[in-house]
């Protein structure tokens, strides 16, 4: 066997840290799992790798690449333990944080609260300096003025600074010219101007996720630093990469330096392999639904692409309630959470009903079945006493589950405060967290012009399989697939990701008075620093380049997407490109305007390397029979009979191909299980996947 055939993906959760070591040249997967250490998330990386070194002798001695996604920059975020950080911005713009857009996420509640900003009032100075919405300068920045602000910022004893002036998106001299006095104050100052993070109009926004980058930069710069180190005290002397929101991997340099293209890293990873089974399958509408220890997320991915949208919040006050966390303006896969995960805390409301989240047990202590002194009982400890999960089989009997504490402390912090039975307050866990699942999950298949009665589900994460019968009962979808080593389903999507980074420039202009030569060089400018940064990932030759244009109507106030050819812009017809923009508009909006004046807002550029794709092998199951598989049975809950029934067990890794049998079925695999009702039958192909038909109602 020739040297680096291996790749090894390594997901990062809130609750576990997942592994997949695949061999490129016989398709050969390996896979572990582990609890997240939250105090320092390299250590669970290493006690991975040594698991899985100890399973696969010489691995490390022939990896090719490690492709890592991590929770860390979001967590960072969400619980504030970001570094001080201080922002310098144009005089009249210091409250741009708390003014935001000026709107209410809750227009009748007058007691309605909004996050906090990342830096506070006393730590945001201001410059005076003005430039117009062209670039040219009304009022040049002093330099001794910028001195004095920066030194007064680096007294106060900030770790980093963002830079945010208006209108540098046309013109970034200004802050070029503070980014240099920064760097003469206090050499090695970790500094983010927005130039660099987002060259990209919106004031709010554009502040918003400038200081998000410089808050979260030095912490990032440290973990991946130290994470580099600890692979290489381990022997592993491959490429490290870096899962980012958009859907594409790069290197730890880029993460490092724009962290807070990574917030949704980890997630986005089973979006991916999401994309990859509707491609093969040729299913035109897959609801991707991955619920892990913390949260569960979805993505609707039609006709085998998922969306990327341009903005995204993080930290939410109300969780679901669109407005009320963070605003940051990147390039992120279309998710969206609907629900808890299997460490989310259930407990008794205020107003004295059942509540699931949406704080989380996460994996320290975890739930109370983990018996690592957990107190409040959580969705794992409910699916546990319902006959769902083996507590002798758990991560393939690695972690022993305690039953009866789990049993106790539902009884006694949810059935007797409810005054109903233990078994009503426990399947009232698992079936409150369906259906806000199912709710949410309805929204966001209306939002894609999607029908939940048509899509077929797959579930990734260790709590998905679990869920994903019941979650699609309450959908009406028809049929389920629940892929190979689904608990780890987002490290297996970092294989099929392309080495790809996504640009961004403002620069408003009318399309009858566009300059086409203008912007043909904005995107030249754009593909030459997109081929720097891809190069960086050790590819550069195979560069593709996709360009779009954000259009409006001349006076609107949102923007549509419109993909141009990747040619020179001064051979394109102002026609056509008006009826590309019409068009969308109307498939969108149901009708367009012809007759009203149309503007470019933002010019867009995919940098990407043809992605290294993953082939499935088949499986030998020639061994393998249906009563072999058995394991026996066991009772669990029942939706449709309303008590326990006995659910016939099997080991999905005895299962043989082509075989088709009925629920109530229970099929255990070492680090998920999955749940069928009686209603509905299972298949499995050759290559491992499981296919479960739900009976029209």
């Amino acid at each position: 066997m020739s040297a680096n055939c291996y790749r090894l993906g390594c997901d990062i959760g809130g609750t576990f840290t997942d592994f997949v070591l695949l061999n490129d040249q016989t398709g050969e997967l390996s896979v572990h799992k582990c609890l997240t250490t939250p105090n320092d998330p390299s250590d669970a990386v290493e006690i991975g790798i040594q698991a899985l070194t100890g399973n696969v002798p010489g691995c490390l001695e022939k990896l090719d690449e490690i492709i890592h996604g991590t929770t860390l920059v979001i967590n960072s975020i969400i619980e504030r333990k970001g570094v001080k950080t201080g922002l310098i911005t144009t005089k009249g713009f210091r409250d741009v944080l708390e003014l935001g857009r000026e709107s209410r996420y809750a227009v009748y509640d007058v007691f309605c609260e909004y996050p906090q900003p990342l830096v506070p009032r006393r730590y945001r100075l201001e410059v005076d300096e003005r430039l117009r919405s062209d670039g040219s300068v009304i009022k040049p920045l002093d330099r001794e003025e910028a001195r004095g602000v920066v030194r007064n910022l680096l007294a106060m004893g900030v770790e980093s600074i963002a830079v945010c002036l208006l209108n540098s998106f046309e013109n970034p001299k200004h802050e070029l010219m503070l980014q240099e006095i920064i760097q003469e104050e206090a050499p090695g100052m970790s500094v983010s101007i927005s130039f660099d993070v987002l060259p990209q109009i919106k004031e709010y926004e554009r502040t918003s996720t400038t200081v998000t980058n410089a808050y979260v930069k030095p912490i990032t710069e440290k973990y991946l630093d130290k994470l580099t180190d600890r692979l290489e005290s381990i022997g592993v002397k491959s490429k490290l990469f870096i899962m980012l929101s958009s859907g594409g991997i790069t290197s730890v340099e880029t993460a490092s330096k724009f962290p807070v293209r990574i917030i949704e890293s980890g997630p986005t990873a089973a979006v991916i392999s999401g994309q990859y089974y509707s491609k093969l399958f040729d299913i035109p509408e897959i609801f991707c639904f991955d619920m892990g220890g913390t949260t569960a997320k979805s993505c609707l991915i039609q006709e085998g692409v998922a969306g990327v949208v341009p903005t995204f919040e993080v930290g939410r006050v109300q969780r679901f309630a669109k407005g009320s966390g963070l605003t940051i303006q990147v390039p992120v896969v279309d998710l969206m959470e609907i629900g808890a995960g299997g460490g989310s805390i259930a407990g008794v409301s205020k107003m004295g009903t059942l509540q699931v989240g949406p704080e989380s047990a996460g994996a320290d202590p975890g739930p109370i079945c983990y018996d690592q002194g957990g107190m409040y009982p959580c969705v794992t400890d409910a699916d546990l006493l319902l006959g769902y999960l083996n507590p002798d089989y758990f991560l393939g009997g690695e972690m022993a589950l305690n039953l009866d504490k789990a049993q106790e402390g539902i009884k006694t912090m949810i059935a007797d405060p409810l005054n109903v039975s233990s078994i009503q307050a426990t399947w009232g866990i698992h079936d409150l967290i369906n259906e806000t699942m199912a709710a949410a999950a309805k929204t966001h298949i209306a939002e894609k012009g999607g029908n939940p009665k048509l899509v077929t589900i797959v579930a990734f994460g260790g709590a998905g399989p679990v869920h994903a019968y019941g979650l699609a009962k309450k959908l009406g979808a028809p049929r389920l697939i629940i892929p190979p080593n689904a608990g780890v389903g987002s490290a297996m999507g970092f294989f099929t990701a392309p080495r790809a980074f996504d640009l961004v420039r403002s620069h408003k202009v009318s399309l009858e008075g566009a300059d086409f030569a203008e912007i043909e060089s904005i995107f030249k400018s754009m593909e030459a620093e997109g081929l720097k940064t891809v190069m960086k990932t050790g590819g550069g030759e195979d560069v593709t380049f996709e360009r779009s244009i954000d259009v409006r109507f001349v006076g609107q106030g949102s923007e549509t997407n419109i993909d141009v050819p990747s040619t020179d812009f001064t051979r394109l017809n102002r026609a056509d490109i008006r009826e590309r923009y019409d068009n969308i508009y109307e498939k969108l909006f149901g009708r367009t305007y012809p007759d009203s004046p149309v503007e470019f807002i933002n010019f867009k550029v995919r940098a990407s390397l043809p992605a290294r794709l993953l082939t499935l092998q088949e499986r030998d199951f020639s061994h393998n029979s249906l009563g072999g598989a058995r394991k026996g049975s066991r009772p669990a809950f029942s939706e449709i009979a309303g008590d326990f029934v006995h659910y016939t067990v099997y080991d999905r890794y005895l299962l043989p191909a082509d075989v088709s049998f009925k629920g109530p079925a229970i099929i255990e695999e070492k680090e998920s299980t999955v749940i069928v009702g009686e209603d509905a039958s299972v298949s499995m192909d050759r290559y491992g996947f499981l296919w479960i038909d739900l009976e029209d109602e």
